[in-house]
């Protein structure tokens, strides 16, 4: 078994989608994927991206990937990468290429100066926070992660001064 990493190309929208839906499906993600292939095509790859992907193959075949994107740091003064989806098919987990997807993303921060490569992962996810423990991560216990979407986005969008 030969594992690759390479970038996304937009030839693999169609893969990336499908595993976006696989990995909202096996974390029992609450609510639907809105996300359309078309949607996931504009933010790689149309006039402005706002994140890149990584396949991971293995003998050849789309086995993962990995979609991210950087921030930025006010405390740290410097840039940051996100970790946005990690997801390896149930054939190929335990073999090394979600590792080595994350080798790939800790040389990518390195290489652009990041202060620090995080992600988020769903509480109920025991073996993917497991695994991230092995590699060394730790849970960060001093911020929560606030969401405001739908009518709430909507409704403080429309306070002015």
């Amino acid at each position: 078994m030969t594992v690759t990493i390479r970038p996304a190309t937009e030839d693999d929208t169609g893969v990336l989608h499908r595993f976006v839906v696989e990995l909202a499906e096996a974390e029992e993600f609450p609510g639907k994927v809105h996300a359309r292939p078309e949607d996931l095509a504009s933010a790689l790859f149309g006039a402005d991206p706002v994140a890149s992907a990584l396949v991971a193959e293995v003998d050849g075949e789309p086995a993962g990937f990995a979609l991210y994107y950087f921030a930025y740091s006010t405390i740290m003064g410097r840039r940051t990468l996100h970790l946005e989806d990690l997801y390896v098919v149930p054939e190929h987990r335990s073999r090394g290429a979600g590792r080595i997807l994350l080798g790939e993303l800790a040389r990518t921060a390195q290489q652009h100066a990041c202060a620090r490569f995080e992600w988020w992962v769903l509480r109920t996810n025991d073996p993917a926070i497991a695994f991230y423990r092995r590699l060394g991560a730790r849970e960060v216990e001093e911020i929560h992660v606030m969401r405001l979407e739908g009518p709430g986005l909507a409704e403080l969008a429309e306070v002015r001064g």
